[in-house]
């Protein structure tokens, strides 16, 4: 048969395996369970209650441990002690209009008392009582004197440990998910879509359930239990009820990251995204840049056949991705900006930063895009607020459904309802700047 040590030890490596915790992590708790115990039964006042537990016979022995100190801290300690009673006597005394003698107390500076910290009975011990127990105790010497518990310790500690243990357990197990998952901010992870609870998406990630808000759900995406997603992990935070961990769907830098996964070139630094412009379940723009002349950064983000943007296309339900090449010239990164208009001119105002962008009469719809969206993503991809003008020098009349297409930038442009995603990506067409996205359907003007 096995003994209750071993026994004591299995459940205890069980209890690890289940909460992905150490074994130490769980000794610790049972000691300071089984010092609460003792200290809420038998202890004393003054009692500094240690407990040590051996895992291997289930034994545990109490004892009282305080730290050696110099005999004036105490001194000290209890001369100001004196003067603040004596204090608070007198004021007493005189708000009563009673005469009381008080004994004078040499009072003690608040330069004293700032060079010491209060003498502590209950953690420490003066040299000349340390030495009185121990001969050779020293400054700075623990002093343990064990302690012999009555036989009713047993019985009567083991609702009190119980309670603690299941405590620091469950606060040991919210440490731990914390401090995992407060790693992985800013990074990608899989979940599966646990249920959904009003306009707020539940998800289960193994060790945790984090939460989705509507804010950063992209919209017409419809999340079913058992669905298995990528998410950005937004933040991670403690509350009362355990560890909070946010994450997105809808956050510009899941692109980022996926693409980081996806494209081996990103991944080891030879391309770098240098921005991006994302209206989540509907289109993002992204601008990479590449310093090595033998690598084209579209090509390698789009793929051969386009496999690689596809792959990403797919993760995120068939949002339509733009690929454009990034330039340190203003005038070519706008003009990429817009693909898959064709930029007949791009002239720029560096000191308010805005630039006008001409086109010929058949790409003007084109280059504003569903409800000013394509000019719209552009603005925020440069950072540049861009007007668009035809070829003739006209601006196009705005549409009361996107009022400030023509004159777009994040702030300028307001946002309209995003458009439904079209059958037919444009991101392979970006796979060469020889070969642009040409109008999926013939340019209509925007409707008055």
């Amino acid at each position: 048969m096995k003994s209750q040590a071993q026994e004591i030890l299995e459940a205890a490596k069980i209890i690890c395996e289940e909460k992905h915790i150490s074994l130490d992590s769980v000794i610790e708790t049972i000691e300071a369970a089984l010092a609460v115990a003792y200290r809420k039964d038998f202890g004393e006042k003054n009692q500094n209650i240690k407990v040590t537990f051996n895992m291997e016979d289930g034994s545990a022995r109490v004892f009282d441990v305080k730290t050696v100190v110099t005999d004036e801290k105490k001194e000290l300690t209890e001369k100001l002690l004196a003067e603040r009673q004596a204090a608070a006597e007198a004021a007493a005394a005189e708000s009563s209009d009673a005469v009381t003698p008080v004994a004078p107390v040499t009072p003690v500076t608040e330069e004293a008392t700032e060079e010491f910290e209060r003498f502590n009975p209950k953690t420490e011990i003066t040299l000349t009582e340390a030495q009185a127990i121990t001969s050779g105790a020293a400054l700075g010497d623990e002093i343990k004197t064990e302690l012999f518990p009555p036989a009713a310790y047993g019985r009567m500690a083991a609702q009190t440990a119980k309670q603690v243990i299941i405590q620091r357990l469950r606060e040991a197990e919210r440490d731990m998910i914390f401090r995992e998952y407060k790693d992985k901010e800013g990074e990608v992870i899989n979940g599966t879509v646990q249920r959904v609870e009003g306009r707020v998406v539940l998800i289960d990630l193994g060790q945790a359930t984090a939460i989705v808000p509507p804010a950063e759900q992209v919209p017409h995406e419809r999340y079913t239990p058992g669905q298995r997603l990528k998410f950005y992990v937004v933040s991670v935070s403690t509350t009362p009820k355990g560890p909070e961990i946010l994450l997105s769907r809808a956050h510009p830098e899941l692109v980022r990251k996926l693409f980081s996964l996806e494209v081996p070139e990103i991944g080891n630094g030879s391309v770098e995204i240098k921005s991006i412009a994302r209206e989540a379940g509907s289109r993002t723009k992204i601008a990479v840049w590449t310093d090595q002349k033998n690598i084209d950064p579209v090509g390698s983000c789009v793929g051969q056949r386009g496999s690689r943007v596809q792959t990403i296309i797919s993760e995120i339900g068939g949002e339509k991705i733009d690929i454009i090449e990034w330039d340190d010239d203003a005038v070519k990164f706008i003009s990429n900006a817009l693909s898959p208009a064709k930029v007949l001119s791009v002239q720029t105002n560096l000191e308010e930063k805005t630039a006008k962008a001409e086109v010929k009469e058949d790409q003007l719809s084109l280059a504003i895009g569903k409800s000013g969206q394509n000019v719209r993503l552009s603005a925020k991809l440069t950072g540049w607020k861009i007007d668009i003008v035809s070829e003739s020098g006209e601006r196009p009349k705005r549409p009361e459904a996107a009022e400030g297409t023509a004159d777009a930038s994040a702030e300028s442009v307001a946002d309209a309802p995003a458009a439904a995603p079209e059958a037919v990506t444009e991101a392979e067409a970006a796979a060469s700047e020889a070969v642009p996205a040409e109008p999926e359907t013939p340019a209509d003007e925007p409707k008055e």
